[in-house]
């Protein structure tokens, strides 16, 4: 950054804007929003005695003034104005120059994208509110160029932490500490070719954030500009979606940008309801594709769903507040109830909250394509903090994970163990019905299991004896069997009347045991949540083996065969490989293991002596690897 590149004391937060390709604004209009608080101004009383819900675009006018109307007073009281911006780093390897006019057309895309959300914020009722970039004398965007210590044949897609790491020292040297702060990197990791127009990446894409720090990894070219939306032509050949015209090349691109900056804004992946579909492609789906195809007559473009307008209300970032004493999150549920109605899910309860809860997001998720096919469904808590919402934007013959996210007023979300309290499992039939029997599990077992996390095994015994389920009794009849087993498989019984002609190997004591991460546990996961839950299912035996994990035992060649499923718990993300191993030659290995998948084992055991059990990280590291080998029965 030369000194005439310094920044003076600006900013670039934008009024709502209906966007041009070339990222000059015309007249903004204020229509959606003063309908907006003419019709809902008498619904403000309402909601605060009775919970809103929404699951259809007709109900957000009336939710975004309620959300308002618990989020601003507080703001006010407990927060004061900061100046936070979303900070730009230029990457390049030492062989390279940085791409033509980079600072011009980031501007110019940036500046897009920061008019896009203002727009889909005012929209969604919450004003014009959007993140800032930091300008220089020139109104050119103020840029951190890094130049890296590899070539570029050295870095490659999975090269993003290495990348960041290279940029910190130039964001410290410009009093930039990384962790605190939202930063996109855009990396100059592309080829193009502008005679033959062809492109071809390698760059790190995606991203990560929470509500005070993020960071998105892009890429640059010197082809992609706002200028370039509208054009059909010329067509181009892009390395990874083929023939396509360089107006679509630069909709995926520019999309893509304003896609990764909602992960570093700490948004998650969701799709479009039918009812919001008429409005394009959420970006937080398929809206990284479709940014602006409108502007070709080729689609409806992208927009932000009011369910992460929600989320982005609170976000510092973008209301330009922070609160005056940091807080940590705290969320209570209780009563939460969920039924089915026709083809329909419907939670009720009561939320309440430190900082004070302005809403609730719901994401329905069903198995497979990661989060993408995700739908969403909001809801404001009323004054005692009780909330319903439902949905029937669910997925035929699919099993599915409801996830409900309380909303801080700080811009927080609870952690890891609140929310795995706020996870369930259905599934919906082909007929679109939706069966609820695993939630209808848990909510039994849900007093026993808050008795154990609470130390009062007297009044956890108390609970099962009130559940009359089977299925809830096996499981609850073996979190209460905390004893710890004190024979091998090869010290059982061989002979007369008690030989047992199988068991869980969760009966018998490990030889030894170890995990990557927590302790050793057998017939719960060690957290508060303690159900062995995957892929829609709750077990009653199984051992928790968070990658990397080796469980032996002795078997003294006593057994014949050994069966059951490995998983990954319900509401962790992580991908693993299990093996089977006997006398030390592999029997079974798994391929890699991911979330919502359960595999089956059926291993013949017989003469084999010692058992080994190995749970190992994909190649995506060991993050939230939590392997769970279920039901897994020895026989003879």
């Amino acid at each position: 950054m030369t000194p005439e590149q310094a920044p003076e004391v600006r900013s670039s937060h934008l009024p709502p804007f209906r966007i041009s390709p070339n990222a000059s604004f015309v007249t903004p209009t204020r229509l959606f929003l003063g309908w907006v608080m003419r019709a809902v101004t008498l619904s403000i009383c309402i909601c605060l005695a009775t919970p809103l819900f929404a699951a259809d675009i007709t109900e957000i006018p009336q939710q975004a003034v309620a959300a308002r109307a618990i989020l601003e007073p507080w703001q006010k009281a407990h927060t004061q104005p900061t100046e936070r911006y979303l900070h730009i780093v230029c990457f390049t390897p030492s062989d390279r120059e940085f791409p033509a006019n980079h600072r011009e057309r980031l501007t110019r895309m940036l500046q897009h994208i920061q008019a896009f959300y203002a727009q889909e914020m005012e929209r969604n009722g919450f004003g014009p509110l959007t993140f800032n970039l930091q300008l220089d004398r020139n109104d050119q965007l103020v840029i951190h160029e890094v130049r890296g210590a590899k070539t570029f044949a050295e870095y490659e897609k999975k090269s993003g932490s290495e990348i960041r790491r290279e940029a910190l020292p130039v964001l410290a040297k410009a009093g930039i500490d990384a962790n605190q702060a939202t930063i996109a990197i855009f990396c100059n990791l592309a080829t193009w070719d502008e005679q033959k127009l062809t492109f071809i990446h390698k760059s790190p894409y995606y991203a990560g954030g929470t509500y005070l720090s993020g960071t998105a990894w892009q890429l640059d070219s010197p082809e992609l500009d706002t200028l370039n939306l509208p054009k059909k032509e010329p067509l181009i050949r892009d390395g990874e979606y083929g023939r396509i015209s360089l107006g679509r090349h630069n909709s995926i691109f520019i999309g893509g940008m304003a896609h990764e900056l909602g992960h570093a804004f700490g948004l998650p992946h969701c799709t479009a309801r039918s009812d919001e579909a008429v409005r394009g492609s959420a970006l937080m789906g398929a809206g990284n594709r479709t940014y602006f195809e409108d502007l070709r007559g080729e689609g409806r473009g992208s927009f932000l769903t009011f369910a992460h307008a929600l989320r982005l209300a609170s976000h510092p970032l973008f209301n330009g507040r922070l609160e005056t004493r940091k807080s940590k999150p705290e969320v209570t549920a209780r009563n939460i109830r969920i039924r089915a109605e026709d083809k329909s899910i419907v939670v009720a309860g009561t939320l309440s909250g430190t900082p004070p809860l302005y809403g609730l997001v719901a994401y329905f998720d069903p198995e497979g394509n990661d989060d993408y096919n995700a739908t969403s469904a909001t809801a404001i808590p009323a004054a005692d903090g009780s909330f319903q919402l439902g949905s029937s934007a669910l997925t035929a013959g699919k099993r599915g994970v409801l996830r409900l996210i309380p909303l801080h007023a700080n811009g927080a979300i609870p952690g890891d163990n609140d929310l795995s309290k706020l996870r369930f499992s259905y599934s919906v039939s082909d007929a679109g019905i939706p069966e609820l029997k695993t939630i209808q599990i848990k909510q039994l077992l849900a007093p026993l299991v808050a008795a154990l996390n609470s130390g009062n095994p007297n009044l956890a015994r108390k609970e099962k004896d009130k559940i009359k389920s089977r299925e809830a009794s096996l499981i609850a009849a073996a979190l209460i069997n905390v004893t710890a087993p004190t024979e091998s498989p090869a010290q059982a019984k061989t002979a007369g009347k008690s030989k047992p002609a199988s068991a869980s190997l969760t009966s018998f004591k490990a030889e030894s045991a170890t995990v990557g991460w927590m302790k050793p546990s057998f017939n719960r996961v060690p957290d508060e949540s303690m159900l062995l839950e995957a892929s829609g299912e709750i077990f009653a035996t199984g051992i928790f083996a968070h990658a990397p994990a080796r469980h032996e035992y002795a078997l003294g060649g006593k057994w014949k065969s050994f069966t059951g499923k490995v998983g990954v718990a319900t509401g962790h993300s992580g991908s693993v490989i299990f093996e089977i191993v006997g006398d030390g030659k592999s029997l079974w290995k798994s391929p890699v293991v991911e979330a919502d998948q359960l595999l089956n084992f059926d291993i013949n055991l017989t003469g084999v002596n010692q058992l080994e059990l190995t749970t190992a990280p994909s190649d995506d590291g060991t993050n939230s690897d939590w392997g769970l080998w279920l039901e897994p029965k020895l026989a003879r």
